[in-house]
């Protein structure tokens, strides 16, 4: 299968967008694999605990809109997972492409990740802070999203992503 546009995957921290994504780039011809998270790391040179520790959240979310700006104008054929704000921060992030909502429950969530992966996420620093944060995204990632997958099962989400974008 040949993709000829953006698969974007939205979803809160650890909601399994890097390593569906990496799958589904695989499994498509001619598409490649983009985390906004990692591209706001190269263009800055530095790691996102270190934006966030040294020039804040404010500072960061612009980075963010500057990468979903060079996506939406030249990007074509990748499937790419944004950070779990991007979303909050661009409305518009139809523009460039096909927005599929990768919902996992905040519980979930928490059992997945280890003590490394949550030294990673700043917004994770806090449960109680995290839970909110995440009741909050998960109406935005709703409403913006064309499609909603239940990521109970990676290869289930990948195979209904392949059914939905064929």
């Amino acid at each position: 299968m040949i993709l000829n546009k953006n698969i974007i995957l939205t979803g809160f921290m650890g909601s399994g967008k890097s390593t569906i994504g990496r799958i589904l780039a695989k499994k498509l011809e001619h598409s490649y694999f983009l985390d906004t998270d990692s591209l706001i790391e190269s263009f800055e040179n530095r790691e996102i605990s270190d934006i966030f520790a040294n020039e804040g959240e404010k500072y960061f979310r612009k980075a963010e809109k500057r990468v979903f700006n060079w996506i939406k104008n030249d990007v074509k054929n990748a499937i790419i997972s944004t950070g779990g704000g991007l979303p909050i921060c661009v409305s518009e992030i139809k523009e460039a492409g096909i927005v599929i909502y990768l919902k996992v429950e905040f519980d979930d969530i928490v059992k997945r990740l280890d003590e490394k992966e949550i030294k990673k996420r700043p917004l994770f620093a806090d449960l109680t802070k995290a839970r909110e944060l995440f009741l909050l995204r998960d109406e935005i990632y709703m409403r913006l999203a064309d499609y909603t997958i239940e990521n109970r099962n990676i290869e289930e989400s990948v195979e209904s992503i392949l059914k939905l974008i064929k």
